[in-house]
């Protein structure tokens, strides 16, 4: 392995297929030069347009293949997917920031997937900006940020004061101007247009987007230059194939 290329983690679901989860976060990682470690926290059975079944991995045995890689590796970005719960994520955060505090965390906060299956029901909001205190970037869409914060597509400003994460707010399902996304930084909103009209859906893309971003930031780029250059990325990846499975190019 390169001692030239930086580390990255991924800690999220296996999706047999390769569209989804850290098989599309490693092809990812690979494609931006970045050497990429994954940890499993669940199986699955699933194609790129069906989901059939969900083992999740016990969190112990998470805890300490985590515990494993940063004592033999220093990685520069963790990029986190599907967990069962927020008590799970929570744990995956303290032991990260415990083993290395100034790794950065960028969280694509699946609550469903593409085919409708639920991942993550997030009821027990009291330790949520907590949870969120510890993480650089979360990368919800328009359907996950009304489940995680109600209400803050219509009054997004007391953020500042609450939450101390940066927001990707992702433009898929944004009704009036499809594909524009919103990054949400301490001070400032940034817009980020789409420049390519002829994408179409894909199963996974926002673990590719995800993933593309924390690559970008293990290169040691701005948290706005990782999710402009992602954007560019995810582009040419939905636009790559006209069916649910898409392919990665440089």
């Amino acid at each position: 392995m390169s001692e030239n290329r930086p580390y990255a983690l991924t800690i999220a679901g296996l999706d047999p297929s390769g569209g989804a989860g850290i098989l599309a976060d490693i092809k990812t990682f690979e494609q931006h030069k970045v050497a990429g470690f994954a940890i499993a926290t669940a199986n699955t059975i699933q194609t790129e347009n069906k989901f059939y079944e969900i083992q999740w991995i016990n969190l112990s045995f998470v805890i300490r293949s985590i515990e494993t890689f940063f004592l033999t590796y220093k990685i520069s970005v963790v990029k986190i997917g599907i967990v069962p719960s927020l008590h799970y994520l929570n744990r995956i955060l303290s032991t990260i920031k415990l083993l290395s505090p100034t790794t950065q965390i960028v969280w694509d906060p699946v609550l469903k997937s593409t085919t409708k299956f639920e991942f993550l029901n997030v009821e027990d909001r009291l330790d949520l900006s907590k949870i969120l205190s510890k993480i650089d970037l979360i990368t919800p869409n328009y359907i996950e940020i009304e489940k995680l914060l109600p209400g803050f597509t219509k009054d997004h400003l007391w953020i500042e004061n609450e939450i101390s994460t940066a927001i990707l707010l992702k433009g898929g399902h944004n009704l009036n101007e499809v594909g524009k996304d919103q990054l949400f930084l301490k001070n400032k909103i940034i817009d980020l247009f789409p420049t390519n009209k002829n994408c179409s859906e894909k199963h996974g893309s926002g673990c590719v987007l995800s993933s593309a971003i924390a690559s970008n930031l293990a290169l040691n780029q701005t948290i706005e230059a990782a999710c402009q250059n992602a954007k560019t990325y995810i582009e040419k990846y939905l636009s790559s194939t006209s069916t649910l499975i898409g392919y990665h190019y440089v």
